[in-house]
């Protein structure tokens, strides 16, 4: 293997290292009902995200509290050596794929039939660290703001 690709993969190890991937493969709800939950949890920080679909009226957001709890304990015995509680986590990435139908037949009047499908779904949770942003705004405006009061200086010497 070249270097290259030697050091490219060392990376994408590393990076792999810090996240933390729960899987939920053939669950029997709709896809787009568990879409619903699922966007109200991205990006969120997963203590709060806990929170939100404990209280949550949909049925989809039991099955994902048990996926982000299984994310949780992923992330723990990856990093055996840090604290969840030192460390801010949220959901990095969820996404929801359609699954297998199951089809069915509902009986309809005058000897027709309509067809059931019956849906289900995977849903994936990437659980990482959350990266704070720190605002160096307040450098931007004391280098605007002085030359301001300099040109106000020099017109009042000028007067």
């Amino acid at each position: 293997m070249g270097v290259r690709k030697h050091n490219a993969a060392e990376q994408r190890k590393a990076e792999k290292k810090q996240k933390a991937i729960a899987i939920l493969r053939d669950c029997p709800t709709s896809p787009r009902k568990m879409r619903l939950v699922a966007d109200i949890i991205r990006g969120v920080e997963i203590n709060r995200a806990l929170g939100i679909l404990r209280y949550s009226k949909k049925e989809a957001s039991l099955r994902l509290e048990k996926l982000l709890k299984s994310a949780i304990a992923n992330w723990e015995a990856k990093n055996e050596g840090q604290r969840l509680e030192d460390n801010i986590l949220c959901v990095k990435e969820i996404f929801v794929d359609s699954g297998r139908q199951l089809k069915r037949i509902q009986p309809a009047p005058q000897g027709r039939a309509h067809r059931i499908r019956k849906r289900s779904n995977h849903v994936t949770i990437i659980v990482d660290k959350m990266i704070v942003e720190e605002k160096k705004a307040a450098k931007a405006p004391k280098a605007a703001a002085a030359p301001k009061t300099e040109v106000a200086q020099e017109v009042k010497n000028a007067e």
